[in-house]
C-alpha cells in the first residue's frame, strides 16, 4: 500500500508544531491546506479504490461460504435418496470450498484492514482541513496584529532615540546659556568705573567752546556792518 507509506507523515504531522517553525504562519497555513486538499483529492480516490477491493473480498467470501452450505445441503439431500456416491461428490466440493474459504478469510481481512487505515487517513485529512480552514481566518487575524505590533514597537523605541535627541540638545542649550552668562559678567567685571568729575568737565568744556564761537561770529558782524 503505496498510498499508506506516502501520506503517513502528513496524517501524522502536528499543524501546530509546523506553525512554531514556520517565519509566516498565515503563508504556512495556507500553504498546508494546499498541500492537504491536493493530497486528499488523491486519498478520497485511492480510498474508493481499496474499500472496492474490500467489498469484493467480502463478497467472494460470503458467496464461498454459501456454497459450503449448499453442497452441504445437496449432500444430505443426496443420502436421503439413499444416493451414497452422490453424497460423497457433494461432501468433496464442500471440502475443497472450505479450504479456499480460509484463503478467502485471509484475504477478506487484509483487505478489511488496509481499508479501515486508509479510512481513518481520509478522515483525518478531512477533520484537519476542516479545522484549519475554521482556525485560517483567526490565525491570520493574530499574525496580521503581530505585525502591527512589531511596528509599533519600532516606532516606540524610534520615539525614543528622538526623545534623547531632545534631551541633548536642551543640556546643549543649557550650556550655552550658561556661556554667555558668565561672558557677559565678565565683560562687567573687565568694564572701568565712570569717573562723574571727568564726565562734567567734558560738558562743561564742550558748552565754553560754543560760547567763544559764538562772540568771534558776533564781533564778525560787527565789523562788516551787519
Amino acid at each position: 500500500m503505496a498510498i499508506l507509506e506516502r501520506f503517513t507523515d502528513i496524517i501524522k504531522a502536528n499543524i501546530n508544531d509546523l506553525l512554531d517553525k514556520a517565519e509566516d504562519p498565515a503563508k504556512m497555513i495556507d500553504q498546508y491546506l494546499r498541500d492537504m486538499t491536493e493530497s486528499l483529492a488523491e486519498v478520497k480516490k485511492e480510498t474508493a479504490g481499496v474499500m472496492a477491493e474490500e467489498t469484493r473480498a467480502r463478497r467472494m467470501l460470503d458467496e464461498n461460504k454459501q456454497d459450503v452450505e449448499k453442497y452441504e445441503g445437496l449432500a444430505k439431500k443426496a443420502l436421503q435418496s439413499g444416493n451414497e456416491a452422490d453424497a460423497r461428490v457433494f461432501l468433496s466440493k464442500k471440502q475443497q470450498l472450505a479450504e479456499k474459504t480460509v484463503s478467502l478469510q485471509t484475504t477478506y481481512d487484509a483487505a478489511h484492514a488496509n481499508a479501515q487505515k486508509i479510512r481513518e487517513m481520509h478522515d483525518k485529512l478531512v477533520s484537519d482541513i476542516e479545522s484549519l480552514n475554521s482556525r485560517r481566518e483567526m490565525i491570520k487575524a493574530k499574525v496580521a496584529v503581530a505585525k502591527t505590533q512589531q511596528k509599533v514597537n519600532q516606532v516606540a523605541s524610534s520615539t525614543d532615540k528622538t526623545m534623547g535627541a531632545m534631551n541633548a540638545f536642551s543640556r546643549m542649550e543649557a550650556k550655552a546659556d550658561e556661556m554667555l552668562d558668565k561672558a557677559n559678567a565678565m565683560a562687567e567685571l573687565n568694564s572701568q568705573p565712570v569717573d562723574e568729575a571727568s564726565e562734567l568737565e567734558k560738558k562743561y568744556s564742550a558748552s565754553g567752546s560754543t560760547s567763544a564761537v559764538d562772540d568771534e561770529l558776533a564781533r564778525l558782524k560787527a565789523e562788516m556792518g551787519l
